[in-house]
């Protein structure tokens, strides 16, 4: 797997304001298309959305124990009911979709006091954008509820209570409240993939059935990380449901897919973090390791039976032992090291650990009694699921393949638009390997297309695009793994310009199957070092997008200023 312990540590953190939370009474209940029932409210102004754009949230139930959460907004310079309508998943497996809403590109931010920030760059400005936790478990969303706490910080486990009374110990008073029973949630809980897909559909036929004057005849896609998995297996999945005429079904026909930083095949990304590290190296002239450190990783990678032996034997068997094997010992021996050896953000090559970068405030916001009835949830917010991440373990889906790419070539053949954007900091999905994973979708023309600059409204490069036809890969300077943090404006124009059909590079041509860009065969622009930092900086620290470094301390700003 290949989310970081930071990740499980922050849940922990984040659980310090968690409570009992009472089921809560105020639901509106709909039954949407295909039969599945919604039930939700209209979340008051100020929660997040500070314009008059409506907000609403709340639950599809896809089953009697899978209740999956939504959190909807309103465009808010556009007319909504004509506005396309976008979906945002996280990945994970186990992620929270609040992390893309509250650090990414929604429409607010939590600041080191819990105020909201309006978020100027926000994707639903002309798009409404629909945020989904899936699977169950994950974020607000629940199975079989239960009171519960969570001793250990960094496994994120839950431990049931027999009653809404906590432990007297310090350690954890902070962490009880109501959580997913994980004692009854292993049948709920799909273990790959291609498993998580019927849900993700069957949320969206709930959500658009609940609210047809936001329905459309087309929908966009966005996602990022193991969104590389499940952007293509899911969308494939939805164009075979549309094939089936299921009666009371809402034909959903897909227009965009959008992924940030995916994960999509790991025989190649893997290998990749060798290349980012050690050969031909990262663009930030930023060599980390030592020959003794760089040759264990070569090693680990192609020794015999190592890691290409076992994930290549993953490919040829399908064993759910042998790829859960396989992926574990290259996380472990290749990926991992990293971690050992620099104690560095594996999202952001330029922050020593514990990174401040995309700031954790949001998760005590979401866990204080004022947020959790406003949006009627009936768990406490948890940024990971540990059993979603468990359960994708077993069957070593994080180590397969599984038909990513060739799912990204079927959806292009249906002329569906689709976007792979990186950040060019982040080592865990580093752009050298989804470069390669671009290369390897073989849509016409890309071989033969270049790398532009990609202008933008401020008159400053922030990346390049790579594009034939409807397929672009797009790599993102200054930026760690969570794109729209770090360069939220290129981030909105690209957003806009995909699901407008128009081409990356300017946002002026509408691209039909023989748009091509024509520039440099690679993407050669480095950086340098000078935004690499050798010290931990301040937990309340604020990041600086124009320069791509912390902003200095408020105290010595003042004294400048003075």
């Amino acid at each position: 797997m290949f989310l970081s312990i930071a990740a499980f540590i922050l849940l922990g953190a984040g659980a310090v304001h968690s409570q009992f939370v009472p089921p809560p009474t105020d639901l509106i209940t709909k039954t949407g298309y295909a039969g599945y029932k919604v039930r939700y409210k209209e979340v008051p102004k100020g929660i997040c959305e500070q314009s008059d754009a409506k907000s609403y949230s709340g639950y599809v139930d896809v089953s009697s124990d899978q209740h999956i959460f939504f959190w909807f907004f309103e465009a808010r310079d556009a007319d909504p009911k004509t506005a396309p309508l976008t979906s945002w998943i996280n990945g994970g497996p186990g992620s929270s979709s609040m992390i893309g809403l509250f650090q990414e590109q929604g429409p607010c931010r939590i600041d080191s006091n819990g105020n909201i920030v309006n978020n100027p760059y926000a994707w639903n400005r002309k798009s409404n954008m629909v945020f989904i936790d899936q699977p169950a478990t994950v974020g607000f969303s629940y199975s079989t509820t239960t009171p519960g706490y969570i001793p250990d910080a960094e496994s994120g486990e839950i431990v049931v209570l027999n009653s809404t009374s906590c432990p007297s110990d310090n350690i954890t008073q902070g962490t009880c409240g109501t959580y997913s029973n994980p004692l009854l949630n292993v049948t709920d809980i799909p273990t790959s993939t291609a498993a998580a897909a019927p849900a993700f559909w069957a949320t969206l036929q709930g959500f658009m059935g609940a609210f047809p004057q936001y329905s459309r005849e087309t929908f966009h896609f966005s996602t990022e990380s193991y969104g590389g998995h499940y952007g293509p297996v899911f969308n494939e999945y939805i164009e075979s449901q549309n094939a089936k005429n299921i009666p009371g079904a809402h034909r959903i026909s897909l227009e965009t897919v959008l992924i940030g930083n995916g994960w999509y095949n790991p025989l190649i990304q893997y290998q990749a973090y060798y290349n980012f590290t050690v050969f031909p190296g990262n663009t930030y002239d930023y060599a980390p390791y030592n020959a003794s450190t760089a040759e264990l990783v070569y090693d680990n990678l192609y020794g015999p039976g190592n890691c290409v032996d076992q994930l290549i034997e993953c490919a040829n068997t399908g064993s759910n032992v042998i790829c859960s094997a396989a992926d574990n010992y290259c996380a472990d021996n290749v990926e991992s090291i990293y971690d050992e050896v620099l104690n560095r953000d594996e999202y952001d090559i330029r922050e020593l650990e514990p990174d401040p970068f995309p700031p954790e405030f949001y998760v005590a916001y979401l866990n204080t009694g004022t947020v959790q009835s406003a949006i009627g949830a009936y768990v406490n917010y948890t940024e990971f699921s540990a059993e979603v991440g468990d359960a994708f373990n077993t069957t070593g889906d994080d180590g397969r393949e599984d038909g990513t790419v060739e799912d990204m070539r079927e959806l292009l053949e249906q002329g569906i638009t689709v976007m792979m954007y990186t950040g060019d900091a982040d080592y865990n999905c580093n752009w050298l390997g989804g470069q390669v994973v671009s290369q390897e979708v073989n849509q016409p023309g890309f071989d033969k297309a270049g790398y532009v600059n990609i202008s933008t409204s401020d008159c400053i490069v922030h990346g390049q695009v790579k594009q034939s036809g409807a397929f672009s890969f797009v790599r993102i300077y200054e930026s760690g793994h969570e794109v729209p943090f770090y360069q939220p404006l290129i981030a909105l124009e690209i957003f806009e310009r995909a699901i407008a059909g128009l081409d990356i590079a300017t946002g002026h041509v509408h691209v039909n199957s023989a748009y091509k860009t024509i520039g440099t065969p690679e993407s050669t622009y480095r950086e340098g070092n000078s935004t690499i930092q050798f010290s931990v900086v301040n937990t309340t620290a604020t990041y600086n997008i124009t320069t791509g470094a912390p902003n200095p301390p408020l105290r010595w700003a003042r004294l400048v200023k003075e």
